[in-house]
C-alpha cells in the first residue's frame, strides 16, 4: 500500500510537471484504471489522443494503441510502459503477407480492426473498432467488395449483422479464442439468472449463446441499463473493475477459458503497472517511434473512421 501511494504521488506530480496524460485501456490493472485521465475502449482513447493538448501520453494498453496515438500525434511523445506490451491478433497478421493477400484480390476495400500493426493500417482503406465496424463496412456501397482484417471472428460476426459478404484475413485474438463453450453452458446452468454478454471477438459457437453482444464499452453501458442483477462476462476481466463500480448492486461472473484458470486475462495488458508508468514518466521512454512516411500513410485510414464516427454519432 505504501509503495502504491508513493507511485500514485510520484505520477501525478510528473504528470504536472510535463504535461502529460495517461490513457488507459479497460482491460489495465485496477490501480491504472484509476488514475488515467482517459479510460475507454480503443475508439474512445483515440479520439481523446486525436483531441488532448498534452505535451506528453502516456499509452497504458498495448503497442497498437500506443502507434495509433503517435500517428494522430506526430510531434507529441507518445510512451508506453513496457514496450513488450503486443497483441496477439496484431501479430497474426504481417505486413509482407497481408500484402501479398491483398494483391490476390484487386479492386476490393481492405477494412482493418484497429488492433492491427500500423503496417497493416498503411495498406487500409479504413479503420474500425469493434464499436463501430457495422457503421464502417456499411459506409460503403452495396456493390464495393471488401476484405475484413484481421479478426476472423469479428469478421463474421460482421458480416452477418450486415449482410455483407466478406475476404475474411485469419487471424484472432488468443484471449477471446479461449473461452471453452461447455464451461460456458455449465456456468449458465448454475446461474439461470445471469445474462451472458459477450465481445463480438469471441468465436461464433460462443456469440450464438450471448444475451447481448458488443464492444468493451456497449458491454458496460448494457450492464448499466439493463434490469438484470447478474451477468457472465465473456471478454478480457479487466472490463469487470468498471463494471462493478459502475453497479455495485449487481454481480460480474468472469468465463472461463479452456485452461485451468478461473478467467481469461490478456499477459500483454497486464505487463504494465504503475511503476512501470512512473518510470516511464520519469525518463520518458519508452518511446513509440516511427517514420514519417510510415504515419503518413496509416493517418488517413484511421482519420476517415474519425470523421465517419464523428458525423454517425
Amino acid at each position: 500500500m505504501k509503495e502504491t501511494t508513493k507511485y500514485l504521488n510520484e505520477i501525478n506530480s510528473l504528470k504536472k510537471k510535463k504535461n502529460a496524460i495517461i490513457l488507459a485501456h479497460y482491460y489495465q490493472i485496477p490501480e491504472i484504471q484509476d488514475i488515467a485521465d482517459y479510460i475507454g475502449d480503443s475508439l474512445y482513447l483515440a479520439q481523446m489522443a486525436q483531441k488532448t493538448k498534452a505535451d506528453m501520453i502516456i499509452f497504458a494498453g498495448v503497442h497498437f494503441m500506443a502507434e495509433t496515438a503517435k500517428i494522430l500525434n506526430p510531434t507529441k511523445k507518445v510512451i508506453i510502459p513496457d514496450l513488450s506490451a503486443g497483441c496477439s491478433l496484431a501479430d497474426s497478421c504481417k505486413p509482407v503477407e497481408f500484402e501479398k493477400f491483398i494483391k490476390k484480390y484487386p479492386g476490393y476495400k481492405v477494412i482493418s480492426y484497429i488492433n492491427c500493426s500500423a503496417e497493416i493500417k498503411a495498406l487500409s482503406d479504413l479503420i474500425c473498432t469493434s464499436s463501430n465496424a457495422v457503421n464502417m463496412v456499411n459506409s460503403f456501397n452495396n456493390d464495393e467488395k471488401i476484405i475484413f482484417a484481421p479478426d476472423k471472428n469479428l469478421g463474421a460476426y460482421i458480416s452477418k449483422k450486415t449482410g455483407r459478404e466478406m475476404v475474411l484475413w485469419n487471424g484472432i485474438c488468443m484471449v477471446h479464442e479461449l473461452f471453452d463453450l461447455e464451461k460456458l453452458l455449465n456456468l449458465k446452468i448454475k446461474h439461470p439468472d445471469a445474462e451472458v454478454i459477450a465481445h463480438p471477438e469471441c468465436e461464433a459457437k460462443i456469440l450464438d449463446y450471448a444475451d447481448f453482444i458488443g464492444s468493451t464499452t456497449a458491454l458496460l453501458n448494457h450492464s448499466k441499463k439493463s434490469k438484470n442483477k447478474k451477468f457472465i462476462v465473456v471478454t478480457e476481466t479487466g472490463i469487470l473493475y468498471q463494471m462493478q463500480k459502475n453497479s455495485p448492486e449487481k454481480t460480474f461472473i468472469p468465463a472461463p477459458p479452456d485452461n485451468s484458470c478461473a478467467c481469461n486475462e490478456c499477459p500483454y495488458m497486464k505487463r504494465n503497472t504503475l511503476e512501470k508508468i512512473y518510470i516511464a514518466l520519469k525518463y520518458e521512454e519508452p518511446e513509440i517511434r516511427m517514420e514519417n512516411t510510415l504515419m503518413e500513410k496509416s493517418l488517413q485510414p484511421i482519420l476517415r473512421m474519425l470523421e465517419l464516427s464523428e458525423k454517425l454519432v
